[in-house]
């Protein structure tokens, strides 16, 4: 055991306090595997943990968007969950979550909410095997896991975002279903929010999109967005809705997509969408967080509104698929527009949370 190599991993104590700490890497068990980190991104739900506001995790290792470079197979693992034969030096992106195949979500198949999803990721660092989190040099698959190999010729960079919000909107957008020749009206052109655009033109929709930020915007242009309201020209519930109404022949969106994770979007949301219209609710995940909302709007309009967390796993494989299909039609390589050295986390978080980057991305591998 002394003679294994040691890694850095950054450590969330308490609410914006990260610590940098160093351990010895593990040999993977049976059914698990060894990876080095080869790009870790910044995800939204990393600053609710960072702020204290997630819902589940609130301490441990920080990271769960990423890209891994498997460095050792546990004993009986010859290919990933998609059967595709894999061996040391491969890439792969792993869901970031396990399922245990045990509880009653599981039971039902419905992996995406087992009740020990994040057992492993909420352990503290001194709990072996240690590298719980992505942000580190080196991240452990469990056996309970699921992993895919990344296609040959498929950019690192843009397969690291494939596990988070690629997946989950490809498995959003399935739930609450868009059809061609809908209109999708999306709340906030983050990550989550490109995704869904792109995702819903490739479905044959159109797509409109609801932002304030000029790099956000800028972004969303890029990646083919049909209209865009800036809420800094249409500052009003009201008339947003308008707006939305006289691109749409005077009935509102087809689908509602909530991805700007602000309360107050859940409430003006209902009133963007046609009568039937169906709307997702995905970006708002902090406990306590209020906004008024009239229940009976739902009923008068028979408006579908359904959530969705986290995503079936075997989704991550699809948005691996997807990336392959269309890397050359959307400017994914554009999407990360910050590199940082996983010494430098605390900068990559504050700048994330002050939006004053889209979307940060941690390099362990170039750390000293």
């Amino acid at each position: 055991m002394g003679d294994r190599p040691t890694g850095k991993l950054a450590y969330l104590s308490e609410p914006e306090n990260v610590e940098i700490q160093e351990y010895e890497v593990p040999e993977p068990e049976p059914g698990a595997v060894l990876t080095e980190v080869e790009q870790a991104n910044v995800c939204g739900s990393e600053l609710h943990i960072w702020r204290g506001h997630h819902p589940e995790v609130n301490e441990g290792v920080l990271g769960h968007e990423v890209l891994c470079r498997v460095s050792e197979l546990g004993e009986g693992v010859e290919t990933d969950y998609a059967g595709d034969p894999i061996e040391e030096g491969d890439l792969v992106a792993p869901a970031y979550y396990i399922t245990c195949q045990r509880c009653s979500s599981c039971q039902q198949g419905q992996f995406n909410l087992c009740q020990n999803a994040y057992e492993n990721w909420s352990k503290p660092p001194e709990e072996s095997p240690h590298f719980h989190g992505t942000f580190a040099t080196h991240y452990f698959i469990h056996p309970d896991q699921y992993f895919y190999k990344v296609p040959e010729g498929l950019d690192p960079s843009i397969a690291a975002g494939a596990n988070c919000a690629l997946s989950q909107m490809l498995y959003g957008l399935d739930k609450i279903g868009v059809e061609y020749d809908d209109t999708v009206v999306v709340q906030g052109a983050g990550g989550l929010g490109l995704n869904t655009i792109a995702i819903a033109q490739e479905r044959g929709a159109e797509t409109i999109v609801i932002e304030g930020i000029d790099g956000r915007i800028e972004r969303a242009r890029e990646f083919g967005v049909d209209h865009v309201i800036d809420f800094r020209e249409y500052d009003s519930v009201d008339a947003r809705a308008e707006r939305v109404r006289e691109l749409t022949d005077g009935v509102g969106a087809d689908v509602g997509v909530e991805v700007a994770g602000v309360p107050d979007a859940f409430s003006e949301g209902i009133h963007l969408l046609r009568d039937g219209g169906r709307y997702l609710e995905i970006g708002n995940v902090s406990p306590g967080q209020m906004t008024d909302f009239d229940p009976g709007s739902l009923t008068r309009s028979a408006l579908t509104i359904k959530s969705a967390v986290r995503y079936q796993p075997w989704y991550l494989k699809r948005a691996l698929r997807f990336l392959e299909k269309n890397v050359d039609k959307y400017p994914y390589e554009d999407l990360i527009d910050a590199h940082f050295n996983l010494e430098d986390v605390d900068d990559a978080l504050a700048e994330s949370d002050s939006r004053d980057v889209t979307r940060a991305a941690l390099n362990p591998a170039s750390s000293d």
